[in-house]
């Protein structure tokens, strides 16, 4: 649950501002090379509890389906998987488009859900912060005439 302050003014009275780059359309998946991965080239250490269900999907896939080359050792209660330099990790890397980010504006606050007519995509920076510049000012002006 959030915890959230009440609002001075009516919720016409407020504009909610937002800044995105979704990474479905601002990024891409990238190998490790192209962002130069220390796992890839340090290689790495993967260490799992084979006493949960977890850990043991997490060994199988390793042994059985991964295609990595590997180590298998035990540290206490752990299997450990040492990789060496050379192969793919585990994580997805994802690397930017540079494509510039969404600037938008919706009436009211948290209090409500606009219609996504009413929704607005500047089409510049400068612009987004213009208006949300005025506005600022605006509810400052309202809030000090009480």
């Amino acid at each position: 649950m959030l915890n959230r302050f009440d609002p001075a003014l009516p919720v016409g009275a407020y504009k909610t501002f937002s800044v995105r780059a979704p990474i479905s359309t601002h990024t891409r998946v990238a190998t490790c090379t192209e962002v130069g991965c220390a796992a890839q080239e340090h290689g790495w250490v993967t260490y799992v509890d084979e006493g949960t269900e977890l850990g043991q999907k997490q060994a199988h896939y390793i042994r059985h389906v991964s295609k990595r080359h590997y180590r298998e050792g035990t540290l206490a209660e752990l299997t450990s998987f040492g990789f060496p330099p050379g192969q793919s990790c585990f994580q997805q890397h994802r690397v930017s488009l540079e494509r510039p980010e969404v600037f938008r504006v919706r009436p009211g606050d948290w209090r409500i859900t606009p219609a996504r007519h009413e929704i607005y995509t500047h089409h510049s920076a400068e612009d987004w912060l213009d208006e949300f510049a005025t506005n600022q000012s605006k509810l400052a002006d309202l809030v000090n005439r009480g």
